[in-house]
């Protein structure tokens, strides 16, 4: 008799398993509960993304490796799965098919990844790290004198926002447009497939600017690639790059000042009597990456893994968190590991993240400006009053805010129109990357 088959669709299904929100207010407020009782099924779970789409959550870090690898058991095209999922689903614009690296194989898959390499490869670290602190000294600057702030809203989110969108080359009147577009698309409770649409409609009018006039951007630079990338390929991987760089960026950054400003058993750090950013981060990518299940992956044909059925089209997610948190020895300290290898926050095979240095550099440098201002920052609310933002894919919180002695004598921001006041892109476009 064959067994039972978590999930009996491509894309919905009856089950045995009443499977577990991985949206709404309680998975946000406590998602480590959750992969504790998703466990108990095994390396993988029955879970619900969103109403009426159900996935399997691979949960085991061994399982999520070998799937992560697997190009020929698993492909990343969602065609087949995506054909049963409601049109209007929330969940569409972060996992339906684009012509983008991130949902296609092979030969499809290394053009486009070769032309985003190529691309990102023109951020030079030093005048990123350069540009990252100037925009973070203006930032800090516009609320320093009022004591209080809002360290997501106010600093995580805009200061990736701007490298991004000013190393595109974005108009300065779209760049909250990009960034409503892109938070949109990740959260469960608003219109997500408006919001992607917002984003692609800015990208679509600046791919249209830069055929027209080229400029010295990220833009220009994909435009001209060997790859040859027509206007509607352009326009979906630098989408693809802003909304993957972006939001998982800014949680980074959030979540990791949150550890810092929370977790009072680092006050025995050997670093000044202070947790490091290094360290924070580090941290915050075992045990909370900013994207915490993602990874969708698609059985070509009906196939068993890790002891599990599985039918063709299935949805398959890893859950970068749980597998990153399995398992922790008995006396490990607070950043919990697992198994014998690397974190799995920046994925892994051949869809692993491309723009891990430019973040990582961004993050460091984004915390390092505002804790060495701001010295006596603290949270304004007790930790457990964090409101999370809710969703399947992202670990995050809705607000971080804190108090600290106002700074009077911090520069003021720079007026409008005034040098400083005008964008620098943080790269050097040539023939060939850093060329």
């Amino acid at each position: 008799m064959t067994p039972p088959v978590p999930g009996t669709s491509p894309g919905t299904g009856p089950s045995i398993l009443e499977p577990l929100a991985l949206y709404g207010a309680g998975f946000a407020a406590d998602p480590h509960g959750h992969y504790r009782s998703l466990r108990a099924q095994g390396p993988l779970a029955r879970v619900r993304i969103a109403p009426d789409v159900d996935a399997l959550l691979v949960t085991d870090y061994h399982a999520a490796v070998d799937l992560l690898r697997d190009t020929e058991t698993f492909t990343k095209d969602p065609r087949a799965w995506q054909a049963g999922v409601p049109a209007d689903s929330p969940v569409l614009p972060a996992l339906g098919y684009r012509p983008t690296a991130a949902f296609t194989d092979g030969a499809v898959h290394a053009r486009y990844r070769d032309a985003i390499n190529d691309t990102l490869a023109l951020i030079e670290p030093h005048l990123l790290r350069a540009e990252v602190a100037r925009v973070a000294q203006r930032l800090i600057a516009a609320f320093s004198a009022a004591g209080t702030g809002d360290l997501i809203s106010q600093y995580a989110r805009r200061l990736p926002l701007h490298v991004f969108t000013a190393s595109f080359g974005v108009a300065p009147q779209d760049t909250e447009r990009v960034v409503r577009g892109i938070g949109g698309m990740m959260d469960s409770d608003g219109d997500a497939a408006a919001a992607y649409e917002d984003l692609v409609g800015v990208v679509t009018g600046l791919v249209a600017a830069r055929r027209a006039r080229p400029g010295r951007d990220l833009t220009t630079y994909l435009l001209e690639h060997p790859a040859g990338l027509d206007d509607d390929e352009a326009v979906r991987q630098i989408t693809l790059i802003m909304s993957a760089g972006h939001d998982p960026t800014t949680n980074l950054i959030g979540n990791a000042l949150l550890r810092m400003l929370s977790d009072t058993g680092y006050g025995r750090s050997l670093h000044g009597g202070a947790m490091t950013a290094h360290e924070a981060i580090d941290d915050v990518l075992w045990r909370d990456p900013p994207l915490a299940n993602m990874g969708a992956h698609f059985p070509r044909h009906d196939t068993e893994f890790h002891g599990v059925p599985l039918r063709a089209g299935q949805l398959l997610l890893v859950s970068f968190a749980a597998a990153n948190t399995q398992s922790p020895p008995p006396t490990s300290d607070p950043a919990v590991r697992s198994g014998d290898g690397a974190h799995l926050a920046w994925s892994a095979g051949p869809h692993r993240c491309p723009a891990k240095q430019p973040a990582l550099l961004m993050a460091t440098t984004a915390i390092e400006q505002l804790t060495s201002q701001l010295c006596d920052v603290e949270l304004a609310v007790e930790p457990g009053a964090l409101v999370w933002r809710p969703g399947p894919f992202h670990r995050a919180p809705a607000h971080l805010p804190v108090r600290f002695t106002p700074l009077d004598t911090f520069p003021e921001p720079p007026v409008a129109g005034a040098p400083d006041d005008v964008d620098h892109v943080a790269i050097r476009v040539g023939g060939t990357p850093n060329g």
